[in-house]
């Protein structure tokens, strides 16, 4: 299932990621597990944020991809979302209009 990932990771914990050198290294590591069609990286009500889209094939999945984020102290939300694609086969199936 394509998944919407936002982290928004704690002030100081990020400092202190930059600074010991390991938030890119974690961020690699991320990128390389999650294989993301996309990946975003900005700021979020003024914190460091990264944002992903992905495909998580079993919700049993989620802890392993959320631990590193939450080990920078960071706040995540994972949601399911579509592309275009997908709204439209899922709109195609609807029986009949929309009430």
């Amino acid at each position: 299932m394509r998944m919407f990932l936002q982290a928004r990771m704690d002030t100081e914990a990020g400092n202190r990621a930059v600074a010991d050198g390991s938030l890119p290294k974690t961020i690699q590591a991320i990128v390389e597990r999650l294989h993301p069609e996309a990946a975003y990286f900005t700021a979020v009500e003024g914190d460091r944020s990264c944002l992903f889209v992905f495909d998580m094939q079993d919700s049993s999945q989620l802890p392993s991809i959320a631990e590193p984020f939450f080990s920078m102290g960071a706040k995540v939300t994972v949601k399911p979302v579509m592309n275009l694609e997908d709204l439209q086969k899922g709109l195609g199936a609807l029986d009949g209009p929309a009430r």
